[in-house]
């Protein structure tokens, strides 16, 4: 239930809308942020070119299993607290509120990369298919301007309509690519490659590369959490979408790439340098033609409009989540009325995208390298980091919380999974220039994992801030809905209820003093 709620007309709520989405929903959210054609045409083909690295498809197939694993904690986790600021709120109860609130700021700032990094994609890609198919030169942030109205249009309505709009896109997109991934086995002189299943290519030079490229793949699924307010039976919803979306990215991946760079034989590199995302198409265009060429293209571009979409949503409710808490101006927590969406957040999502496009635009900055694929690169380092903070939170958490879960959820698989994103964290970082495609210590080199840095220390000292300032503010930090109820608010209509289990300390109810103790209680 809302947290706070007002009943009278026009007026805000804290709380998102509940009961909307079911599995199928929270799936289609999931996959359509990993972006399937997006990946298998666009990431796999930029990262051949960029890296010169074929073990893609084995990278693949071991990143689902390192997050499989992971997962098995994750919802886990997930049972005991229910928050759409996922990561924030898993570090800041496992880990530490100032740990958590650098981790929100790094998950916002890595997610906006992803966003911003397909409204590059988009335009860079549909542009010169303007101008074969219709005559007309179009720069791509004309472009990629039309795809932000979309989204951020979508972002203020009621979720279910932008699940409507994913689900039919991403139906379409995984048909095409299972589809061309059978016409590139059928294409004449196929010779089925063993290069991108070597598993070698996991421990040898660039192995950390190829391990961020396929993580890039996979982000997305761990946001089957971020819903998890919004949907139904959450406790069922989240781990089936979790596992649904791992198993799915998995297979639909390895054998798309596996195919691709088998048809393309020895020149794939060669060819994947001269015609970035058409690779993809080209290869299979070959067994099915040039109509089918099109349509690719077509699906390629509503791939990147649903993954814009996707992470849109994402972005907007991690906004949201910290609004509502405090940690951001607390107008950035409130809901639209009737529709549950996160109006302000959406706003400051589309404002952020806005601000991107047009600096890309005035700069002439090329948006296919160095904001579709460096931006969906670092974005991705920054999740992977992320993913294994909170590893090592869901560990913390249920060492003292041991209740409800058995020892494969609360410590066998969260060790093991902790392990081994730490090793991949590790090659990601020291692979960082084979990851960008430039020279060791260059600018992206450092500039990256810097930025990334300075964002989470910055998040940290604020926390630290509100713990001498703001004391009770801050210990709500990471409680989500049970802790939106704030020093100082005023229930409408003089009654409200609060679900919390926070430290005590005094709150006002309708004027009146009320303390809350450190057990869970109703007021």
């Amino acid at each position: 239930m809302p947290i706070i709620e007002s009943r009278g007309a026009g007026q805000v709520s804290t709380a998102l809308a509940k009961d909307r989405l079911g599995v199928a929903s929270v799936l289609f959210f999931v996959m359509s942020a990993s972006a399937p054609l997006t990946v298998v045409a666009g990431v796999v083909p930029t990262g051949l070119a960029v890296t010169g690295l074929l073990g893609i498809s084995i990278a693949f197939l071991a990143v689902a299993v390192v997050l499989a694993v992971f997962s098995v904690g994750y919802v886990a986790m997930a049972r005991h607290i229910a928050n759409t600021g996922a990561f924030y709120a898993f570090i800041s109860r496992g880990i530490g509120r100032p740990v958590g609130v650098g981790a929100s700021l790094v998950a916002l700032l890595a997610y906006n990369m992803f966003q911003c990094a397909s409204y590059g994609g988009f335009g860079a890609i549909a542009a010169p298919l303007f101008n074969e198919w219709f005559g007309l030169h179009v720069e791509w942030w004309v472009i990629a301007l039309i795809g932000w109205v979309v989204v951020a249009v979508l972002g203020v309505r009621d979720i279910a309509v932008s699940g409507r709009v994913l689900a039919a896109l991403l139906v379409a997109e995984i048909l095409l690519v299972v589809v061309f991934g059978f016409a590139d086995i059928a294409v004449s002189g196929f010779n089925a490659s063993s290069a991108p299943l070597n598993v070698g290519s996991l421990v040898g030079p660039g192995a950390g590369a190829l391990l961020v490229m396929a993580v890039a793949g996979f982000v997305g699924f761990e946001q089957s959490v971020v819903y998890a307010e919004e949907s139904r039976n959450p406790r069922r919803t989240v781990p089936r979408a979790t596992y649904l979306a791992i198993a799915l990215i998995a297979v639909l991946y390895a054998f798309a790439s596996w195919a691709m760079i088998s048809a393309a034989g020895e020149s794939v590199l060669a060819r994947a340098a001269k015609e970035g995302p058409d690779l993809f198409f080209d290869v299979a265009a070959a067994r099915l033609g040039d109509l089918a060429l099109q349509l690719g293209h077509v699906l390629f571009l509503t791939s990147l409009l649903a993954a814009m979409i996707s992470f849109h949503n994402i972005s907007a409710r991690y906004t949201f989540s910290l609004g509502r808490e405090g940690v951001l101006p607390r107008r950035f927590g409130r809901t639209v009325p009737g529709t549950g969406a996160p109006k302000n957040g959406s706003l400051a999502q589309s404002a952020v995208g806005l601000i991107v496009i047009a600096l890309y635009a005035a700069a002439g900055w090329d948006p296919l390298i160095q904001l579709f694929f460096w931006g969906g690169t670092g974005g991705s380092m920054g999740v992977l980091l992320l993913i294994t903070l909170t590893s090592i939170a869901i560990i913390n958490y249920f060492a003292r919380h041991p209740n409800g879960e058995d020892a494969w959820h609360r410590i066998a698989a969260p060790v093991i999974s902790a392990v081994l994103l730490l090793i991949t964290a590790f090659l990601a970082v020291t692979n960082v220039a084979t990851l960008f495609g430039v020279e060791p210590g260059s600018k992206p080199t450092w500039a990256v994992p810097l930025t990334f840095g300075v964002v989470a220390l910055a998040g940290m000292g604020w926390a630290l801030a509100l713990r001498g300032r703001r004391p009770k503010l801050y210990f709500g930090i990471g409680l989500g809905a049970s802790g939106a109820l704030h020093p100082g608010a005023r229930c409408p209509g003089g009654s409200c209820t609060v679900v919390a289990k926070i430290p005590s300390y005094r709150i006002l109810r309708a004027g009146r003093n009320i303390r809350v103790s450190d057990n869970e209680e109703q007021i």
